[in-house]
């Protein structure tokens, strides 16, 4: 499988001098890959249910999609302020779909389409076509951008993980 795949975000941010170092935590398991293994087995042959349309990836099916973290502040149990995070799909304005979120089967597809600086997560095809579903939106699998009009840049990155840190 390889080395694994990290959002750049956050290849971006400089190391604070004055903050003590602390060894470098363990990596935790992607909770995509329990999904995977959670996945119920293949269909048999003999199983009369209709399955996916020809051409349309089966739920499961790994993608990469155009992402980044946020967080608001809340107020804790205790009463005291904390920074909540979690991950915004980032949405597209399509001339002929409307607005749509894009999934790319590979990660090299992504960078081609939309540039090495561009934040994004990996996900399966299922829950996120039901996620913006929910918003009125579509997924277009494998997208055809126009070439060099990236939304994220380098110095955008780099301002983004300051402010997100």
């Amino acid at each position: 499988m390889g080395a694994p795949i990290r959002s750049r975000l956050f290849d971006y941010v400089e190391p604070d001098p004055a903050a003590p170092s602390e060894p470098a935590p363990e990596p935790q398991r992607s909770r995509l890959l329990d999904l995977v293994e959670e996945a119920p087995p293949a269909r048999l042959d003999t199983d009369d249910r209709p399955g996916p349309k020809p051409g349309v990836p089966a739920y499961h099916t790994p993608v990469f999609v155009p992402a980044h973290p946020r967080s608001v502040v809340a107020t804790g149990a205790r009463g005291s302020l904390a920074r909540v995070p979690f991950i915004v799909y980032e949405l597209f304005a399509h001339p002929s779909h409307g607005t749509v979120a894009f999934a790319f089967t590979t990660l090299e597809k992504l960078v081609e389409a939309l540039g090495e600086s561009q934040p994004w997560v990996a996900t399966s095809i299922g829950p996120l076509s039901e996620g913006v579903r929910e918003q009125g939106v579509g997924v277009l699998l494998d997208p055809r951008v126009v070439p060099g009009h990236h939304n994220w840049q380098p110095d955008d990155v780099a301002a983004y993980a300051r402010e997100a840190s």
